[in-house]
């Protein structure tokens, strides 16, 4: 590894020697990781950027958040219109819930961004691949989905849902004032049974289960949401939620439906570089 991946200089390397793939620490780091997805879904590496970089990636997704498109509306826990016919009215399926939420897509994205380097980092993308033990893992192909800066305030929400991905790699940048907690029922799904009972209870306001993961700034999370039903709770206040998307799969070239663009970014056609000034000329 060198010092050319301006990501190094970003994240702690005496806690995550990414810079070493040799590093008895880093193999710690891995097996850890390794353990905590087996065990609940999701594994936790907090402080994983300095304290100078937290200040930077602050700054970073302050000038950035103007940038964010706005999505809201209703939603379901499976992100599908759903089967009407299959279901009753009061199934999981059909339960709709509000969600509202702000993102800057990748191609607005500045390229000295530094949420832009550890998304971009060698290094970051090897110690994932590592911990979730997949194979090899390929940046999205998406212009738009890529990278994203998730921008929520006063009010916004994301309800109860799984992803429609295995995987999701997140940095939490900055927490609300109130509300915005992560909140996790681990491996609801299973391949054989959906356990929408479950499911259903949760839909219903019962917190048996929930388990919320702090929204510490300098996390790193590799999520399993395909598996385990989350949320974003409601937010208050004036400070922003900022937390950084980075989009990685287990195949090449992934990207996102034009209909996708249009509701999550506004637009279907991406910026060849990011503009430097907002709305662009």
């Amino acid at each position: 590894m060198t010092s050319a991946d301006p990501a190094l200089a970003l994240i702690d390397l005496d806690r995550y020697p990414v810079d070493d793939p040799t590093s008895e620490v880093l193999a710690t780091v891995i097996a850890t990781g390794r353990a905590q997805l087996a065990e609940s879904g999701y594994a936790e590496l907090p402080a994983f950027v300095t304290p100078e970089a937290i200040e930077a990636l602050v700054a970073d997704a302050a000038a950035h958040a103007p940038r964010a498109h706005r999505s809201t509306g209703p939603g379901t826990a499976y992100l599908e219109l759903p089967d009407e016919e299959a279901f009753a009215e009061n199934h999981p399926r059909r339960r709709w819930m509000p969600y509202d939420v702000g993102a800057v897509a990748y191609d607005l994205i500045g390229l000295d961004s530094p949420l832009r380097a550890v998304y971009e980092s060698d290094a970051v993308l090897g110690l994932i691949e590592a911990i979730l033990d997949r194979g090899q893992i390929y940046r999205y192909a998406d212009p738009f989905g890529a990278l994203n800066l998730a921008v929520m305030g006063e009010g916004d929400q994301l309800q109860w849902h799984f992803d429609q991905t295995d995987f999701v790699v997140s940095l939490a940048v900055q927490s609300a004032a109130e509300g915005g907690a992560f909140e996790v029922v681990p491996k609801v799904r299973a391949d054989h049974d959906e356990h929408y009972d479950i499911v259903e209870r949760v839909l219903d306001g019962d917190a048996t289960g929930i388990v919320t993961l702090p929204m510490v700034a300098g996390t790193l999370l590799v999520f399993e949401g395909r598996r385990s039903l989350h949320r974003v709770s409601p937010i208050a206040g004036s400070v922003l939620r900022h937390v950084g998307l980075l989009g990685y799969d287990t195949a090449p070239g992934t990207q996102s439906s034009e209909l996708l663009r249009a509701i999550r970014y506004g637009r279907t056609m991406p910026h060849d570089v990011p503009p430097n000034h907002w709305p662009a000329a």
